[in-house]
């Protein structure tokens, strides 16, 4: 990994690993749902291999510039990164082998349409891995009460279940936890208890479209 730059992991901001799925085979075509300074889209570039393409998808314009600065400093030649949202994103039908996305998710409201359109993206027998912020409890009546939950960056995170009920819903198959990281276990104090009270913890998520219509 020594093609990644420091710049683009000192603005790395995931919240774990999704590539320990190793989801992405050489030569695939890969989409990096909120891809920020461009970690996660040069470990792709580095998985994917020069054969393959890796989109990067991000919907601010600070973020774009640098993941593109990032990507000249690294010599890649096979990626690029556009502007858009999780929940309308500028591909074609079954356009892309594997759908990554590290600690964005969580913060999309309509988290069911981001899914369908992650699903809508991937080529039949397709894959998504992602890693994200879950919780035991819901969050969602504490956030007007206790605006820290915002900060501290669970304010927007889903029930497990339901998370991982609403992968499903969008079709996919074969949705695992494959991975937990206590990703609050360096934070103070006051950040570990708050997290601790709604079970609050990073996952990291494997799942695929099938192949066909009479696959299993």
């Amino acid at each position: 990994m020594d093609k990644i730059p420091a710049t683009a992991v000192e603005s790395f901001a995931g919240v774990g690993y999704p590539h320990k799925t190793n989801s992405i085979r050489e030569g695939d075509a890969v989409l990096d749902v909120g891809s920020g300074s461009g970690t996660d889209i040069l470990v792709a570039a580095v998985r994917a291999g020069p054969k393959g393409r890796v989109t990067g998808l991000d919907m601010t314009d600070a973020m774009i510039d640098k993941a593109r600065g990032n990507i000249e400093k690294s010599g890649f030649k096979n990626i690029r990164v556009t502007k858009g949202e999780a929940t309308l994103i500028p591909l074609d039908d079954g356009s892309v082998d594997v759908v990554t996305s590290n600690g964005v998710l969580n913060l999309v409201p309509d988290k069911e349409k981001a899914f369908a359109e992650i699903f809508r993206v991937l080529r039949p027998g397709g894959r998504l891995q992602l890693a994200d912020i879950v919780t035991r409890e819901n969050v969602q009546a504490a956030c007007g009460i206790v605006p820290q939950l915002w900060a501290d960056c669970i304010g927007g995170a889903s029930v497990e279940k339901d998370y991982l009920d609403m992968i499903r819903k969008a079709g996919f198959r074969d949705v695992k936890v494959i991975d937990r990281i206590d990703y609050f276990a360096q934070s103070p104090e006051t950040t570990r208890r708050l997290t601790k009270t709604f079970g609050a913890e990073s996952v990291v998520i494997s799942a695929r479209k099938r192949a066909s219509a009479s696959a299993d």
